[in-house]
């Protein structure tokens, strides 16, 4: 394993880079941990922390000093400028949280908007210069957390959403970190693009039914109808958003999708499956 430099890690306080930042601090790599207000952040001993906003040009130079890597978000507001100062702060490899909607909207034309958003940063890194990984995971397990289905569960133990026979793959956020810290530690990842998947395709109904398993209480799910779950969306999300996640969910309703291996091919282990999940989050559904 080689090892790198002082790594820079954005969004160090999101419910993955919080994973890098442990993961790279545990593997005795130097970590710089960067969020809007790095005072809000809890991070290992010996980690740094720095003030990073892309959109605030005057936080990139220092928060990029003396950085040989960086793990970043895909956030289209100010990325060009990021990378732009990456260059000129000789950073040799950035990985990059995508998404695979850049692959699979072609399929399900719903979704493009998603898929736009993140290749607005891939496109910019790729032709950069900058050695890059991208990390393209499908469904966050933590999904269900912008959903609201901890509020819902936890009021009165029932998961009111469309769907309840849609499938998909929710790895765990831990995994998606996993891969990131190879990335950025081993080296063969460079110019790279990881499909990454959880170990199983899993419906709606049996995530609350897990769920329910973790905290120890029966959770039900009922199913709405799409009108409904508009106006319940509407209060987490933008409405290009909700018609892509609505769309996904039609698509696979009853569907199971594709897994790859790729995070056992990374990590040498296999993901962990959404019981864990659930058992690892049982707190936020309590």
């Amino acid at each position: 394993m080689s090892t790198p430099g002082t790594v820079l890690v954005t969004g160090a306080g999101g419910h993955v880079g919080r994973h890098v930042v442990a993961g790279l601090a545990e593997r005795g790599v130097p970590v710089r941990a960067a969020a809007r207000d790095p005072r809000r952040l809890t991070v290992p001993a010996g980690v740094e922390t720095a003030a990073l906003d892309l959109t605030r040009p005057q936080t990139l130079r220092p928060a990029l000093r003396g950085v040989r890597k960086v793990f970043l978000y895909a956030v289209p507001q100010g990325a060009a400028e990021f990378i732009a100062a990456a260059r000129e702060a000789g950073v040799e490899q950035i990985v990059l949280l995508s998404s695979n909607t850049v692959i699979e909207w072609i399929g399900l034309p719903v979704r493009k908007p998603i898929a736009d958003m993140h290749l607005a940063v891939e496109e910019p890194l790729a032709a950069s210069g900058i050695p890059w990984t991208f990390l393209r995971p499908a469904h966050f397990a933590t999904n269900v957390l912008m959903w609201q289905w901890d509020r819902m569960i936890r009021e009165d133990g029932v998961v009111r959403f469309p769907m309840p026979e849609s499938y998909c793959d929710a790895i765990h956020e831990k995994d998606i970190a996993a891969a990131g810290v190879a990335a950025l530690t081993e080296p063969g990842h460079e110019g790279k693009a990881y499909f990454l998947t959880g170990p199983e395709q899993i419906t709606q109904r049996r995530q609350a039914e897990l769920i329910g398993e973790a905290i120890g209480r029966p959770v039900r799910f009922e199913e709405i109808g799409l009108e409904e779950a508009r106006i319940q969306l509407k209060e987490v999300t933008v409405d290009w958003a909700m018609d892509a996640v609505l769309g996904y969910w039609a698509a696979s309703n009853g569907v199971p999708g594709p897994l790859t291996g790729t995070v056992e091919e990374i990590t040498g282990r296999r993901p962990l499956d959404f019981a864990q999940w659930a058992a690892d989050h049982a707190g936020d559904f309590r």
